[in-house]
């Protein structure tokens, strides 16, 4: 063999092993190796937000649909101030909102203060507030001690 075809030769034996290398490093970082100690169950990604209810934490999403619907009729400025309940059948999960005293502003929006009820052994007092667009907030919600 000739010393041009002996370097040519070379040439292509570090060419197909770089080529080689190359591979085996990207290759690499495809692969995943779970880590169960790096890992939670409750791993929150951040791209679906869980829903925490202001009033308990018992409460779900559909059931705070609920209880928002009865927070709204009980806390209207022109309605009755009467309680007004919610349940939710598929959960079980029921309770109620009481009214105190008028209705009153708040900076944009129209408040009222609030004695609600959650469950069996919950209750808290709070105040719920709509702005223009009609969207209800609960703010300062405190637990109340029954009995």
């Amino acid at each position: 063999m000739s010393l041009p075809q002996h370097i040519s030769m070379m040439g292509r034996t570090i060419a197909t092993a770089t080529l080689l290398i190359l591979s085996l490093g990207l290759a690499g970082c495809s692969t995943a190796i779970p880590l169960p100690a790096f890992v939670s169950k409750d791993d929150v990604t951040g791209s679906i937000k869980h829903f925490t209810s202001p009033l308990s934490p018992q409460i779900g999403l559909e059931d705070w649909r609920r209880a928002v619907a009865a927070l709204s009729q009980a806390l209207d400025p022109k309605g009755a101030g009467e309680t007004v309940a919610w349940d939710n059948p598929k959960s079980g999960l029921a309770g109620s909102f009481t009214p105190v005293g008028e209705a009153y502003r708040r900076e944009e929006r129209v408040c009222r203060a609030f004695l609600g009820e959650v469950g069996a052994k919950e209750a808290v007092r709070g105040t719920g507030c709509i702005d223009k667009r009609g969207e209800w907030a609960v703010l300062d919600v405190k637990p109340l001690k029954r009995g």
